[in-house]
């Protein structure tokens, strides 16, 4: 896998965020993709669950996504520092951060995934 195949789906996962597209993002992982999302919670194991994460996610937000900081590629994987930003449905706005690690398969697609972040911090700020 080029070092540029792999910047491109990281790129489309982000991108795919801050437009809100679920589709577009479900796009970017494997059918039997597994995502850790956040790390030391029960992991998401293919489209539908994935669906339902990201469905759970963006229903406390009029606009919400990640912009990647920094990518790291190494191997068939790339570690990414991000910022989130969102503004609730309440109106208030939230400021979040964190890492997600990347394994590619050969097709191009989000074999593995693992999030690096607080969502519960993110809610209280939501919900402040």
């Amino acid at each position: 896998m080029s070092t540029e195949a792999i910047r491109k789906v990281v790129s489309d996962y982000f991108a795919a965020t801050r437009a809100m597209n679920i589709e577009a993002w479900l796009a970017t992982f494997a059918d039997n993709a597994i995502s850790y999302d956040p790390v030391g919670a029960p992991p998401l194991e293919g489209h539908d669950s994935l669906r339902q994460f990201f469905q759970g996610i963006t229903a406390a937000f009029e606009k919400v996504g990640l912009k990647e900081d920094k990518i790291f590629v190494s191997g068939n994987g790339a570690a990414v520092l991000w910022t989130g930003h969102g503004i609730g449905k309440n109106g208030r706005e939230v400021s979040f951060e964190g890492i997600d690690v990347f394994e590619i398969n050969e097709d191009g697609k989000i074999q593995k995934m693992w999030g690096y972040w607080d969502p519960a911090a993110m809610m209280a700020e939501l919900q402040a």
